[in-house]
């Protein structure tokens, strides 16, 4: 079986696993989003992998069909044999409340069930250790198996019949049988009275969590998916929000383009907590603000590296693992990212228009205060200090640096938004400093950035170059929609990166060459800016025709290819899902208009 990205996505803001179409789970990092997959056979590189998954197979398997059950993070896979026989596979993590908090274990519950006939199922559970160089060895217990190297331990419990498991011997299911796989720690009651239990607690918690989202009227199942998706990459224990829960799926085939995505991004974590805020889902905001907390304590002289761990103190250092071979075979596979040691100063930016909205949004259980404006203001002083300043930017080139617009730009956002903050806080005397300091930035991105023989802004300052992030400028208040200078800015946009309906980061070569994928959330960018500028009807056909591009539940990863339509780069990716969502509230009926127009 060729590995592919249409892959659903279970788990409970700590954990997360993803299931290919006939519910094999092949990607799982254990304990928490950066730990080690004892699931990897995505990595593995054959078509029958040596390990790294959990599958149920079905004896002559003609057929299956996978969903999300309603606006839930649960899955169900249902597969069929040539004779019409049925089994249905429940997965999900359990995520509740629970004595006043949120319980959100570190395992994953498999139910599975006949459906038709006698269907004649195996069992095969196959983890792999130390990015898949270790396979551990099996203990049986009375009802569960432990696998078992060094100190590393997971443990499965079930009511099926273990024998069956431990040797992958195929049996006829006569009736549902459960698997609670996580720590080594035995349940307290029956497998099947825990996972019943947990899974409609659990089902309960998300349909009351979606329940609450300020949904347009329009795309309302893809707007929800794809908010449930990014609550999925949300490490709610520290507030850290991943750019996606993979490393080293390439973002074009045989392109070396190959990153581990596992970490939090202060760039991609600010689209996510602007996404869920305009969906009225807070509370990721708060969570992150912590996080930022944490981050800063660790440069108390304010300077910010662009990614860092869940954990914000650990090492990121990157290095290649030889063990797995890479998606389809395509490594390297990479662990780590060296963008922790680059220079990214939109990061700065990033992360007060993060927080702005702590100081003006009145349902917040806490708001922003004195301390937290204090803070964003050593964030600020770097801004206005390297803001006109060489560095890697958000495309985070590796052999080279330069004044990049779009790192300038978010500086600039950085100083203004300040001084709102500083006039909500009657703190005049801050507000004049901060506007101050954000038109002398604007003054210098205007002069070094415009180029009039394009009648554009550029890339980089005093270059040619054109990338996405250009579209940002109107999204940030840098300028209006109708600025000429922006609808200039547009053309040549789509003049040069426009590759039929997607669109690419950049036209020029890189470290790796040209690019030839398209970077999904750049073309939802451009989708918003057609919006903007009054060419809504262009916008509302191209962002049906995006919508196409997702996968068979709805999910998107990081790149497209415009020829194929495949997708590519690591997955689900939190950039592409927010541009789903901002397009969708910008580009839906209002729900009078709907009514009105539909009576």
């Amino acid at each position: 079986m060729t590995a592919s990205l249409d892959l659903a996505v279970v788990g409970n803001s700590v954990l997360a696993a993803l299931l290919d179409r006939t519910g094999r789970y092949v990607w799982c990092c254990f304990p928490r989003f950066d730990g080690d997959p004892v699931f990897c056979s995505l990595l593995d590189g054959s078509n029958e992998p040596r390990g790294g998954f959990f599958d149920i197979t079905l004896e002559r398997l003609a057929g299956s069909t996978q969903r999300y059950v309603g606006n839930t993070a649960i899955v169900e896979t249902v597969l069929t044999d040539g004779d019409g026989a049925s089994v249905r596979i429940t997965d999900f993590a359990p995520r509740f409340r629970r004595a006043g908090r949120m319980y959100r274990p570190m395992m994953l519950m498999r139910r599975v069930e006949p459906l038709m006939g006698r269907p004649r199922i195996r069992v095969r559970l196959r983890p792999r250790f130390n990015n898949g160089a270790i396979k551990p060895a099996m203990t049986v217990g009375s009802n569960h198996l432990r696998y078992v190297a060094g100190e590393q331990v997971v443990r499965l419990s079930t009511d099926a019949a273990v024998s069956y498991v431990a040797e992958e011997e195929p049996f006829v299911l006569a009736g549902p049988v459960h698997f609670v796989l996580g720590p080594d720690e035995g349940p307290t009651q029956s497998i099947a009275a825990l996972v019943r239990e947990f899974h409609d607690e659990t089902a309960d918690y998300w349909v009351e969590w979606a329940r609450y989202l300020s949904v347009p009227f329009e795309w309302q199942e893809a707007v929800i998916r794809a908010a449930i998706t990014l609550k999925l990459c949300s490490f709610e224990e520290t507030g850290a929000i991943v750019a996606a829960l993979t490393t080293s799926i390439p973002e074009a085939p045989h392109s070396g383009r190959n990153w581990d995505y596992r970490y939090c991004w202060l760039r991609d974590a600010y689209f996510v907590v602007h996404a869920l805020n305009r969906l009225g889902a807070t509370r990721t905001m708060e969570e992150f603000i912590i996080f930022i907390t944490n981050v800063a304590a660790l440069d108390p002289g304010g300077r910010l590296k662009p990614v860092y761990g869940i954990l914000a103190s650990r090492d990121l250092a990157e290095r290649e693992v030889t063990t797995l071979t890479g998606y389809r075979g395509m490594g390297p596979v990479r662990v780590g990212n060296l963008a922790h040691v680059q220079v990214q100063n939109d990061s700065y930016g990033s992360v007060v228009l993060a927080a702005a909205q702590m100081f003006f949004d009145r349902r917040l259980a806490r708001q922003g205060d004195l301390e937290l404006f204090r803070q964003l203001e050593a964030l600020g002083a770097k801004a206005a200090e390297l803001g006109l300043t060489p560095d890697a930017g958000l495309w985070e080139f590796r052999g080279r640096a330069r004044v990049h617009t779009h790192s300038a730009v978010m500086c600039w956002a950085a100083c203004r938004r300040l001084a709102k903050i500083a006039q909500r806080l009657e703190l005049q005397d801050r507000a004049a400093h901060w506007y101050a300091e954000a038109d002398r930035l604007r003054s210098a991105i205007i002069e070094r950035a415009w180029n009039a023989q394009l009648n554009s802004f550029v890339a980089s300052f005093g270059g040619e170059d054109i990338d996405a992030s250009l579209l940002l400028l109107q999204e940030v208040g840098f300028l209006s929609a109708s600025d000429p200078r922006f609808l200039g800015t547009l053309a040549q946009v789509e003049q040069r990166l426009r590759r039929g309906d997607h669109l690419l980061r950049y036209d020029t070569p890189d470290d790796f060459g040209l690019p030839h994928t398209s970077f999904t959330v750049c073309t939802f960018w451009y989708i918003d800016a057609l919006a903007v500028v009054g060419r809504r009807d262009e916008a509302r056909a191209l962002f049906e025709r995006v919508l196409a591009a997702r996968n068979h539940v709805g999910l998107l990863s990081e790149d497209v290819d415009p020829a194929t339509g495949e997708l590519w780069g690591n997955f689900p990716q939190t950039y592409s899902l927010v541009g789903l969502i901002i397009c969708a509230m910008r580009l839906s009926r209002t729900w009078e208009e709907a009514f009105w127009r539909d009576s």
